[in-house]
């Protein structure tokens, strides 16, 4: 089965939101065919700092993208997630 890696850039709801516990927050709220292969975090302007996920889960899975969008914005601290990149892993 092929794979892909999305990458997703993930505003959080504020400066003051710790990144490593959003980081567990959103690993936490994945379903289950979908996987976190890294983060990075990115600074952006006046002190606000963006996540960039690189989640790999089943080229097969119809809809999967926008579940996991959905899951991502159901925590609490997350703003706004953009789409950067999409491609076979």
């Amino acid at each position: 089965m092929a794979r892909v890696v999305v990458s997703l850039k993930i505003f959080p709801a504020d400066i003051d939101v710790n990144l490593d516990t959003l980081k567990e927050k959103i690993k936490a709220s994945l379903p289950s065919y979908a996987a976190i292969y890294s983060f990075e975090e990115e600074p952006i302007a006046f002190g606000l700092t963006v996540l960039i996920a690189h989640i790999i889960l089943p080229e097969d899975r119809a809809g999967g993208l926008d579940e996991i969008e959905r899951s991502i914005l159901s925590v609490g601290d997350v703003s706004d997630i953009q789409t950067i990149m999409v491609r076979r892993a």
